[in-house]
């Protein structure tokens, strides 16, 4: 990905090459800060204002305080307008800022998309199932440890997405005690058994996904039913398809679960119909 544009608020768009962090910012100290990223149609961001409030929200859960969303949506302009690419990727960050600066941060940066995704797409990935540690339900009712938050303390993602390619897969889904399924590091998850789609239920603490709510309400239109809910991995491995959702990636079909084929171990059609709604919902 190749990062075509920045605009900081109360600076304006920057240079690419400026730095725009101090390191006395504690996004820099302790990656205590709150992002989103979104793609962009057609040089429109999808759901802005849906991925404003859910970082208004983890901004708030990372005690970093009320954040300007007008300030945030006017620099995602100037650097979409900067930018002049049609189709790209949209981050915002959020950050404590310098301790004297008395406001938080705040970024704007527009990158190309990533390459290779229609080809994953057209073979379907490979997931391996990585055990988080946790209890679920300790996860969702302790506010400490940011389950469901977007914030940038990414390493413990960026560690599993490493472990699923050292095994020769693609992406890595993270379980809980019981091998309940949860989410991936940077994806929800779904399986599909006859016309009912399974997906992790937000209780469990698991990132409420943009892209999620938009396929729970395509599904439901397209006549599958949608169940959330708590799922053992034994049950997504037995399904006839599952398949990966997120901002970026859109519907990524999985072909093998833990180095056993998957839905016959190639995309199935579910997954390429919601993925088609996906495209016509973003270019409504």
């Amino acid at each position: 990905m190749k990062l075509l544009a920045v605009a900081v608020g109360g600076r304006g768009l920057v240079d690419p090459d400026e730095p725009v962090l101090y390191v006395d910012d504690e996004a820099f100290l302790r990656s205590r800060a709150a992002f989103e990223t979104t793609r962009v149609y057609e040089g429109r961001p999808f759901k802005l204002d849906e991925h404003l409030a859910r970082l208004a929200g983890s901004a708030a859960r990372v005690e970093i305080g009320q954040i300007d969303r007008e300030e945030l949506a006017r620099m995602a302009r100037l650097a979409l307008e900067a930018a002049a690419a049609p189709d790209a990727v949209l981050r915002l960050f959020v950050t404590p800022g310098r301790p004297d600066a008395g406001r938080p941060t705040e970024i704007a940066m527009v990158s190309t998309l990533p390459e290779g995704l229609d080809e994953l797409r057209a073979r379907g990935i490979g997931l391996v199932s990585i055990q988080l540690g946790v209890d679920p339900a300790l996860r969702a009712s302790s506010p400490w440890l940011l389950g469901g938050v977007k914030s940038t303390s990414y390493a413990v993602n960026m560690a599993a997405e490493a472990e699923a390619k050292r095994r020769g897969a693609d992406d890595a889904v993270f379980l809980g005690a019981d091998d309940v399924v949860l989410e991936g590091p940077v994806t929800n998850v779904w399986w599909r058994l006859e016309d009912v789609l399974y997906t992790p239920a937000l209780e469990l603490g698991i990132l409420a996904g943009v892209t999620r709510a938009t396929l729970v309400e395509e599904a439901a239109t397209a006549g599958y039913e949608v169940r959330e809910g708590v799922f053992p991995l034994e049950h997504m491995a037995s399904s006839e398809e599952a398949f990966t959702s997120s901002s970026v990636r859109e519907v990524m079909p999985v072909a093998e679960l833990d180095g056993r084929p998957l839905g016959g171990g190639a995309p199935r059609p579910v997954a390429k119909e919601l993925q088609d709604a996906l495209r016509r919902a973003a270019l409504r």
